[in-house]
């Protein structure tokens, strides 16, 4: 009788990939299968984030409630960046916790399992060239690490405190891997770093970027889309824009982390851009595809945020109109400069984000209406119970059709009849 997964993950699409790097080790190995339910399942993992403060306090609670549901011999492994900054502390915190595996330790999790209370947290370990046995959460679409790590010095940031220095994958292994994602049947990959097109750190045997490494995927037979997150806007050279714009298998949608629009906040947060240098790169890329749908990350109420710095970014907001906005108030993290910096008042934060949500959404209102009749093409690669079947255009736009399974893993042209902020609703027509 096979023994029972369940597992739970927070955080990015880099979390979702270390999660299928977990689940295919422990089937290969170990005879694991896949459950939904905690309350059977014979070891409970949860994959942790600790970019923001919500979900590290989530950890402990998630973790109170599944040791009361599950069965008296199952085991607990705590994954992810959170385990990689608090090590040892989540076991005495939650002494029934029997592992914790660091973000940079994923191929350890078949040796941690056998070993109570074994703490691998490791920020120096080198997997990058780990040859993970498969398993893909989609059979559609396959996420792809081209990176591990971050050699970046944001001072709100913690992810090179769990993750470490940057290292880049060795390309004939990415290429490799997109050929046998193609194989096994799916149409779209999505690459995925810290910062993708700063591509090329501490590669070994040759000088390859990211530019040159979308070409590279982009010869693979069978291949139609690639997507890629996330790319850092100070390395957004032209030759990388261009490549974007031209390249017919490049999905046309761009994440580009604002985090402030002001200069001097900027400089604060050590993200090497200026306000000028952002809109300079979303304007060269509205330019060159003016489909582009840009999404963004922002960060309000950062230590020393003037309401002048915000109204910096309430301008960077309206003039690049992003399709998309995650935006949160800012929560100190350990082991990063800004811990000790001054905060700004808690109020004025959420006042902040509020105007800066409302405003997003305003814009999203006057937007919609421009694709209402529009023809698109959709890779749908979702089934919903509800009668429909959805997908996302060339440019993000999350779409859903009336349909049946038939569809899943097809590309087709859908004219959308009916539009809001967060998906549209259309008709097959090819």
């Amino acid at each position: 009788m096979s023994k029972k997964l369940f597992i739970e993950t927070l955080g990015c699409a880099m979390n979702v990939r270390d999660s299928e790097h977990m689940i295919a080790e422990l089937n290969a190995h170990e005879g694991y299968v896949l459950t939904d339910d905690a309350a059977s399942a014979d070891l409970i993992l949860i994959n942790t984030c600790s970019v923001r403060e919500k979900p590290v306090h989530k950890l402990f609670s998630e973790l109170g409630i599944f040791n009361k549901l599950k069965k008296s011999d199952a085991k607990i492994g705590v994954c992810g960046c959170t385990a990689s900054h608090l090590g040892q502390e989540i076991i005495r915190r939650a002494p029934y916790v029997n592992f914790v595996l660091g973000a940079r330790n994923v191929s350890k999790i078949t040796d941690v399992l056998h070993k109570d209370r074994a703490v691998e947290v490791d920020i120096d370990y080198d997997e990058s060239q780990f040859a993970f046995k498969d398993f893909r959460s989609s059979p559609y679409k396959a996420f792809i690490n081209i990176s591990i790590g971050c050699d970046k010095q944001c001072t709100f940031c913690i992810v090179p405190k769990t993750r470490g220095e940057e290292v880049s994958i060795p390309p004939e292994l990415i290429v490799a891997e997109v050929k046998k994602a193609v194989d096994s049947g799916a149409k779209e990959v999505f690459l995925l770093g810290q910062n993708v097109n700063n591509y090329g750190r501490r590669l070994a045997n040759e000088k390859v970027n990211f530019t040159e490494l979308l070409r590279r995927v982009s010869a693979v037979e069978g291949l139609e889309r690639i997507r890629f997150t996330s790319p850092h806007p100070l390395h957004m050279d032209d030759e990388f824009i261009e490549e974007f714009a031209r390249n017919p298998k490049i999905c046309k949608s761009m994440h580009m982390p604002l985090q402030s629009g002001s200069t001097n906040i900027l400089k604060a947060m050590k993200r090497g851009y200026s306000k000028e240098w952002f809109l300079n790169r979303a304007q060269k890329l509205r330019d060159l595809v003016p489909d582009v749908s840009i999404s963004t990350d922002i960060i309000v109420a950062f230590p020393g945020e003037s309401d002048a710095d915000f109204e910096d970014t309430m301008d960077v907001l309206n003039q690049v109109r992003f399709e998309q906005l995650f935006s949160f108030k800012y929560s100190p993290r350990p082991l990063t400069e800004a811990e000790k910096m001054e905060e700004v008042d808690s109020e004025v934060g959420s006042d902040r984000l509020e105007r800066l949500q409302a405003r997003h959404d305003a814009i999203l209102d006057e937007m919609k209406a421009i694709n209402l009749g529009k023809v698109v093409e959709v890779y749908f690669e979702e089934l919903r119970s509800d009668g429909y079947v959805a997908g996302r255009s060339d440019n993000n736009l999350a779409i859903k059709v009336k349909g049946s399974e038939e569809w899943l893993g097809k590309i087709a042209k859908v004219k959308i009849t009916e539009v809001s902020r967060n998906v549209q609703y259309g008709e097959i027509i090819a």
